[in-house]
């Protein structure tokens, strides 16, 4: 068992209490590492360390900042192997998706550390001679990156990278089920050589830890990914101090299939949506709505695609891997046992993995509900995890009656040849992001955001980079 230390003022540190969390890795069930159970007193000490370095770093030129970024993304890349075997050891996903993930980070950043040179104000006339208005761009201060457990690297360096080039420092609390890739990410920093407190990582529960970094005075910016809970919970404790907020929260992804549409297409692009990463990604399909006429023939096919995804040991890249906690799988099992006592019918796994190798760890098999109803709790509510309800439905407007009446706007999908329905969708259809006859993908110069209670705010891109600035006018006399 390794023990990983949270980084403070660039030193390496336990929680004042000595406590410790253990971490398990997802395949097996067992303990593979502990980190410190950081507290109220451990978070001051970060936010401290934070508040003494924003001036200093905020007053370096971006491209000074962005410096340090690329030192960071030579040493990721030249340790990329290492890293993407941490994830698959404590967040359950392939090694190839792991791979990915590490490359994900490393664009993440590359591209914030590309956007120094285009950080832009504006000059505006003023209404009196000798005058000048200006508007700056400048940083918040102490930023809080607080992250999901089903990226544990990516969203470090979606965070991390726009912060600090902007000229923000960052306090990262990891998910506390998926903490070892943060702590060894610091390692890199202090390789990089970041003064003292740009960053800071901390690693804890949210009650013990979470609630204090946000409710402090300091942060003045936090960054969240999360469920749609989380996300309220933090919303209310930051308001206080009215600390700006980006919140990318939960998603339940319509994925529609109209009458019309390449069905063989959308059957790949529904099942690499739906089971990457064990199905924890806030933007994959989370229910299909079929249009009835081909309703038979896309199930049909789906069946088959899904029966090819297979339980597997994650390092050996050759199938799905695992959940990543106990109480997701818990969470798992119980909807989709209620989905079935409300009707729909298990049309393909629908239960823990079998077997000696799949026995211990949390582990569910790739699933496929048929005959689910538009209302039932699978349809309506987040699953985060390797189950499919399918839905049939007679046409658009009821898929996008089925779409838009829900509380969360994250993503969805939309299969159709039809222009005209595009269109339409594209003013319509009420979530941050839509796949227009197209599969899972995110470009680190698109945005992400949330639309309802997906979230406030957004990430990537030109205006991700905007939501780490505030603007500050000036109005000169000459």
């Amino acid at each position: 068992m390794t023990y990983y230390r949270c980084f403070i003022d660039n030193e390496w540190v336990e929680a004042i209490s000595g406590k410790r969390l253990s971490v398990d890795n997802p395949a097996t069930g067992e303990v593979f590492a502990e980190v410190p159970a950081c507290g109220a007193e451990d978070a001051e000490r970060a936010l401290q360390s934070s508040e003494r370095a924003r001036m200093q770093w905020a007053l370096l030129p971006p491209v000074q900042r962005a410096g340090y970024l690329y030192k960071i993304c030579d040493s990721l890349q030249a340790e990329r192997d290492h890293f993407a075997r941490l994830l698959v050891m404590e967040q359950g996903k392939t090694l190839a998706e792991a791979e990915f993930e590490v490359d994900d980070t490393i664009r993440y950043m590359g591209y914030a550390a590309e956007a120094a040179r285009r950080i832009q104000g504006e000059i505006l006339p003023a209404d009196m001679p000798n005058e000048q208005l200006y508007i700056h761009r400048v940083p918040y201060g102490v930023t809080l990156g607080i992250c999901a457990y089903n990226y544990p690297l990516a969203l470090i360096g979606r965070k991390l990278g726009p912060a600090l080039v902007a000229g923000n420092v960052m306090i990262i609390k990891p998910h506390e089920s998926t903490p070892v890739t943060a702590s060894e990410f610091c390692r890199l920093v202090e390789k990089a050589g970041l003064p003292k407190g740009v960053v800071n990582m901390v690693t804890g529960t949210g009650p013990e830890l979470g609630q204090k970094l946000v409710e402090s005075p300091i942060t003045r910016m936090i960054s969240v990914t999360g469920s749609i809970r989380a996300g309220q919970a933090i919303a209310a404790a930051a308001a206080k101090n009215l600390a700006a907020l980006s919140l990318e929260l939960g998603g339940n992804a319509p994925f529609i299939v109209l009458k019309d549409a390449d069905i063989d297409a959308a059957v790949e692009a529904a099942a690499v949506a739906r089971f990457a990463n064990a199905g924890q990604v806030c933007i994959c399909n989370e229910s299909v709505l079929v249009e009835d006429s081909i309703a038979e023939e896309f199930t049909e096919k789906l069946l088959k695609r899904v029966a090819a995804v297979k339980l597997a040991d994650p390092m050996t890249n050759t199938g799905m891997g695992p959940v990543t906690t106990a109480g997701s799988l818990e969470r798992i099992q119980a909807m989709v046992a209620r989905g079935v006592a409300d009707g729909a019918e298990i049309a393909i796994g629908g239960k823990r993995g079998e077997g000696e190798q799949f026995g211990n760890g949390y582990w569910f098999e790739p699933t496929v509900l048929v005959n689910a109803r538009a209302d039932s709790e699978t349809v309506t509510d987040e699953l985060f995890g390797p189950v499919l309800p399918v839905v049939r439905i007679e046409g658009y407007e009821e898929a996008l009656t089925i779409a838009n009446n829900r509380q969360d706007g994250l993503s969805a999908y939309l299969w159709t040849r039809n222009p005209s329905i595009f269109m339409d969708a594209i003013k319509r259809l009420e979530t941050g992001t839509i796949f227009l006859n197209k599969g899972i993908v995110g470009y680190v110069n698109g945005y992400h955001n949330g639309h309802k209670l997906s979230g406030l705010g957004g990430e990537d891109g030109t205006h991700g980079l905007e939501g780490y600035m505030q603007k500050r006018t000036v109005y000169m006399a000459y």
